[in-house]
């Protein structure tokens, strides 16, 4: 178990290329479709996607790194309360590596299922680390330096998901799967003391240490083969129920509570021709379930904390980051071009989960990305190997809002009218090798 734990803690990553801050994609081949395949599995990764398309596997191990560079930044429009007046300000540490890592076998094929696996993904995350600087805009009794007033400020969320996972082809064209999953979290906040007196909790509420915590949930999904070519995918998991963070009590709500929520993804894939497949695909995720998420940061405006009152930060509805839900589409096409060398193709568009209102909260989570365009490939490098790559662009969008104390007098001055502008672009690199080991006994689509 404890070396289990300690794998996990260096899988666990800040950020990923991102819907909300859930992965696009985990592995090359998921990564290079932008996403897309829940109805068309063709490696080990589709436990952490679809585990019914496992049939479709065999035997097989694959690793794969990302180089993931973020660039997150707010703006605002004069002067207001907390934030520089004026300003524009970048978030420091750009790059991030991403690793996942699945394996399938047959080998363990009986009357419960035909194929087994195991993965260890990184699930997602959201990093942001200002720097100090002279803010003219903090309330007396502040240090009056940093976004927050209180010097550098950020914070640092990690994700990372485990799962065994197993298939079986039920009937002729239809087969299940289903994946328990573990989960580790690790949170660290800093440079948010100045909002201590709106929290239930002010000693749990920067502590400037990382605070680790693990959940479980379950993944299920089936595919579905109505015609010759054409092949239907439906996957889902449920929340991951999580510990809550105990050194953030007195920021998230509930005490510190932040499940990973529920989501959803249901796809189709046509065969072309033997060399080309299109994927088209549908994903919901259920972030406004988790409170920490999904509440408005305007429950603050409510906060009375002498009183326990439960809209402060911490409290049974403790502001939040205001987040909606997120439907994405994602489309992605494979051309196997000869044996040797398979291209792929992928975008994928998703609502914005970022309310304008809730832009100044944001501005520790700018997870505002609408549109990843990407690419890839793979190639056989004989002996059961094969390289796999993979690039992603998300150009740079932005939400703007106002500023959430903007009717509350600060050092003497009252109706403030600022407002705050959170953006976002993203660039990604993978490269991952996969190896294919005895017999290729899974079917073939």
């Amino acid at each position: 178990m404890a070396m289990m734990f300690a794998a996990a803690c260096a899988f666990a990553v800040p950020a990923n290329a991102t819907e909300g801050y859930a992965a696009v994609g985990f592995g090359a081949r998921h990564k290079a479709l932008a996403g897309a395949g829940a109805a068309d599995s063709r490696d080990a990764t589709a436990a952490s996607l679809n585990p019914a398309g496992l049939v479709h596997v065999g035997n097989e191990m694959s690793m794969s790194f990302s180089a993931f560079a973020p660039f997150r930044q707010f703006e605002t429009d004069g002067p207001g309360p907390f934030l520089p007046p004026g300003q524009e300000v970048s978030s420091d540490k750009n790059l991030f590596f991403v690793p996942n890592v699945a394996m399938s076998t047959t080998a363990l094929k009986n009357p419960m299922f035909d194929v087994i696996a195991f993965t260890m993904v990184g699930n997602g995350g959201m990093n942001t680390s200002y720097p100090s600087f002279a803010n003219a805009d903090c309330p007396l009794g502040t240090k009056g330096t940093g976004a927050f007033c209180m010097g550098p400020a950020g914070v640092n969320l990690l994700q990372m998901v485990m799962s065994v996972a197993v298939a079986k082809q039920i009937a002729p064209g239809i087969s299940v799967g289903i994946a328990p999953m573990m989960a580790l979290q690790g949170f660290q906040a800093h440079g948010l003391e100045a909002f201590s007196a709106f929290s239930v909790d002010p000693a749990n509420m920067d502590s400037y240490k990382r605070d680790w915590t693990y959940g479980f949930g379950v993944r299920g999904g089936i595919e579905i083969a109505p015609m010759q070519n054409v092949r239907l995918g439906i996957t889902g998991n449920t929340p991951i129920w999580s510990e809550n963070f105990g050194k953030y009590s007195g920021l998230f709500a509930e005490g510190g509570n932040f499940d990973i929520p529920a989501s959803m993804q249901i796809g189709i894939a046509v065969d072309m021709n033997p060399q080309l497949t299109f994927m088209l695909d549908w994903r919901h995720i259920w972030f406004s379930s988790t409170d920490s998420v999904g509440n408005p940061s305007t429950n603050l405006l409510m906060c009375a904390p002498a009183s326990g009152n439960p809209y402060c930060f911490g409290g049974a509805k403790g502001a939040g980051f205001g987040w909606k839900d997120l439907d994405a589409i994602k489309f992605g096409v494979e051309y196997r071009a000869r044996p040797s060398l398979t291209l792929r193709a992928g975008y994928a568009w998703n609502t914005q989960p970022v309310r304008s209102r809730d832009a100044m909260l944001n501005v520790l989570a700018p997870a505002v990305s609408q549109h990843h365009i990407t690419g890839g490939l793979e190639y056989d490098l004989g002996g059961g190997y094969h390289l796999e790559l993979a690039g992603m662009f998300s150009p740079s969008r932005s939400v703007t809002g106002p500023n959430l104390f903007n009717p509350i007098a600060f050092n003497g001055i009252a109706d403030f009218d600022q407002n705050i502008k959170d953006t976002m672009w993203q660039m990604e690199a993978t490269v991952g090798i996969k190896y294919l080991f005895g017999e290729a006994d899974a079917p073939l689509k």
